[in-house]
């Protein structure tokens, strides 16, 4: 089925395990099932930009399933976003002209929110492209699961087993933040497979006397430590400290440090705080990862084979499909309070958000 198509792969936003993957899936599906012509490149919407990009080939493809990081580099650069002056400048031109030069029959759009987003604008501009999604975050709309989540999760379980031992040897609080600035899945996800006895979200507003009464009890009864699992974007709305922002909640300082500081002072009992930070993003990517980023890139070559552009894949259970950019962009995949995972967790009484 040789097609003398020629395509473009870029990675945007923040790394995440699984990219490398993702790269390999569309690439070898391109070469060795449609005999297609692929560019990466380099460093994000910057390099489309400015052209900057490389063949990617067979041989230099291979060897990339189990390395994390992108080996094309990336950024944050957005050519849509408006300048000082009030409008957009020229890069949406430079990128219909690195199109037009390149003869580029499709661009691959591999990213979070931020991502497909500017992707959508390139489509609304007619240049042909396809999203994949990934982010630790596992926030991005109209997906079952992005790649780079599963791996996170890993990480910060792995953190929280190893926090328990602490903390149960020193009779402390020990909180654990991890990333999420909008979106609870990591923080949830990871909480209740370490073990978390609160689980702090971004979506449900914490109570910091119900938290700290909760704790408190855990001690009168005998429980000689606590684990408490907080997103980095966990709301503290109301009058509960100093430094809590009174409209959103939201903190100018780390909200493990502020939970670890704000809960001792309340509690009485010693209070320490890890932030997990970077790790989550780093290494090489788990195998479900694996697995499903490259069952994505593979997707995403068969769109462009069939000419369907527009799309960004997506996992529905267990089947990889895929729905218009335009449904995706401006839009977040939050943690609702009926979520299954949230009520099991209060069954055996941990505190998620809001709980009493």
């Amino acid at each position: 089925m040789a097609q003398n198509k020629t395509i473009g792969i870029l990675t945007a936003g923040g790394d995440c395990p699984g990219l490398n993957a993702a790269i390999r899936g569309i690439g070898k599906t391109a070469i060795l099932q449609y005999g297609m012509t692929v560019h990466g490149f380099v460093g994000g919407y910057q390099g489309l930009m400015n052209r900057e990009s490389v063949e990617l080939t067979e041989r230099n493809l291979s060897g990339l399933l189990t390395l994390g990081g992108t080996i094309l580099g990336t950024s944050r650069e957005k050519p849509f976003k408006k300048a000082v002056a009030g409008s957009v400048d020229d890069k949406p031109e430079k990128i219909r002209k690195t199109f037009e030069a390149l003869g580029l029959d499709c661009l691959v759009c591999i990213g979070g929110n931020g991502t497909q987003k500017t992707a959508w604008k390139l489509a609304k501009e007619g240049l042909p492209v396809v999203g994949i999604p990934k982010t630790i975050d596992n926030d991005v709309w109209g997906t079952d699961r992005t790649f780079g989540f599963d791996t996170a999760v890993d990480i910060a379980v792995e953190a929280l087993d190893r926090l328990h031992t602490t903390a149960s040897s020193h009779r402390r609080i020990m909180v654990a933040e991890v990333m999420g600035h909008h979106a609870g899945w990591l923080s949830l996800h990871s909480g209740v497979a370490g073990g978390g006895d609160a689980i702090l979200l971004p979506e449900i507003p914490t109570d910091l006397n119900k938290l700290a009464a909760f704790l408190e009890g855990r001690a009168k009864a005998g429980k000689t430590y606590s684990i408490v699992v907080v997103a980095e974007g966990a709301r503290f709305p109301g009058d509960q400290g100093e430094l809590a922002d009174t409209v959103s909640g939201r903190l100018p300082e780390s909200a493990g440090r502020f939970l670890a500081r704000t809960l001792e002072a309340m509690t009485g009992i010693e209070t320490r705080e890890t932030i997990l930070g970077y790790i989550q993003r780093g290494g090489s990517p788990s195998p479900t990862d694996r697995i499903l980023a490259t069952r994505y890139g593979i997707a995403a070559a068969d769109l462009i084979a069939q000419g369907q552009y527009g799309r960004m894949v997506t996992l529905k259970g267990s089947d990889i499909a895929s729905l218009p950019l335009s449904e995706v962009a401006g839009r977040l995949k939050l943690v609702t309070p009926d979520d299954p995972l949230i009520q099991a967790a209060r069954k055996f009484r941990t505190f998620v958000g809001d709980s009493d």
